[in-house]
């Protein structure tokens, strides 16, 4: 059977095959590949992520901790600094072996197509069903919370997505051609809310152009400001700070769709500005993760790192480059952290 007979207007459910789970990553192509390539000259690599325990607390998002790094352990025995001698005699090494507890959209992150979904009516029954991107479903396809248990790979307490997990972006491989557009030396540090008009503007300014199958990367400066922090976020210093697109803007959501961008990577907090200005029934308190994540299966990734890349960039006189960001290849996550690395 069929998981809908109506797909939301404008989006790309089956456009790439009834069960995609990639949606827009399709666009990845060998030869999106190899437009990236073509871009690396100078043989120099930038680390876009930030470190993985930052910002910091969790006052950004009360949902998410820092990581807790700790030994493995064998028989309550910690491994870490451990004499070998002591499970055999006259051995000579020390083992250090540890763990992590993370949340895994803490710092630099990708969003999964299955972070956000919406209630849409996709049997045109009238009954509105929680789904995300190419129908796949709550309870069926994405497992845990009040939609967990009754099954061995989710138990109570657990999560699994069976379908649209990030581990698909991961066998995906991430990667292609980069494009940054600078928001920070467009409109500097402050807050400002980016409509469709303003980020023409400035990617004319800086001869930034996006085709088909690139990956679009903001830099604002916010994640500059986390990591000066050291730490010790502060969240009313952080919402005066960085540029977000106006996910509210409706000439900006066709833009993306128009533009075939295959992904779009900032290094700020949501990527659009929450709450959105939009209201009334039926209205997304995130409509530019709805239009991307939902309809078009355009991943997102937040909270990026990218000064010396942009300063780079500008100082050459360029705006792509070789982007790799392949997220953890963990089977049944809705997102992953990320150590994405660009070659210019």
């Amino acid at each position: 059977m069929k998981r809908w007979k109506h797909r939301p207007e404008g989006s790309t459910w089956g456009d790439f095959g009834p069960d995609d789970e990639i949606g827009r990553l399709n666009l990845l192509t060998p030869e999106k590949v190899l437009q990236g390539v073509r871009e690396v000259r100078a043989g120099q690599a930038f680390c876009l992520s930030l470190p993985l325990d930052l910002p910091g607390g969790n006052v950004l998002n009360p949902r998410r901790h820092a990581p807790i790094l700790a030994p493995t352990t064998r028989e309550g025995t910690p491994y870490l600094n451990f004499a070998m001698s002591a499970v055999q005699p006259g051995a000579v090494d020390v083992l250090s072996d540890d763990q992590v507890t993370l949340s895994m959209q803490y710092s630099t992150q990708w969003d999964g197509l299955c972070h956000v979904g919406a209630l849409f009516d996709i049997q045109g029954d009238g009954e509105p069903r929680r789904v995300y991107y190419n129908g796949y479903a709550a309870g069926v396809d994405v497992l845990g919370g009040a939609d967990a248990g009754g099954d061995a790979c989710c138990p109570p307490g657990r999560s699994y997505a069976r379908r649209l997990g990030i581990n698909r972006y991961a066998e995906k491989g991430m990667q292609g051609r980069g494009v940054l557009v600078d928001l920070e030396r467009a409109f500097g540090p402050g807050r400002t809310v980016v409509d469709h008009a303003g980020l023409q503007t400035a990617m004319r300014a800086q001869g930034a152009v996006v085709e088909p199958g690139d990956m679009l990367v903001l830099r604002t400066g916010f994640a500059e400001a986390v990591l000066a922090m050291n730490g010790e976020p502060d969240a009313h210093a952080l919402e005066q700070t960085g540029a977000v697109l106006d996910g509210s803007d409706p000439a900006l959501l066709q833009w993306i769709t128009d533009s075939g961008v295959a992904a779009i990577c900032a290094d700020n907090y949501a990527v659009e500005a929450y709450p959105a200005r939009g209201a009334g029934s039926s209205h997304s308190v995130l409509p530019l993760h709805h239009h991307c994540l939902f309809k078009l299966g355009v991943p997102l990734a937040e909270l990026w790192y990218l000064k010396e890349l942009a300063d780079w960039l500008h100082a050459n006189g360029r705006s792509r480059f070789l982007l790799t960001a392949p997220p953890l290849r963990m089977p049944g996550a809705v997102g992953s952290p990320v150590t994405p690395i660009a070659t210019v």
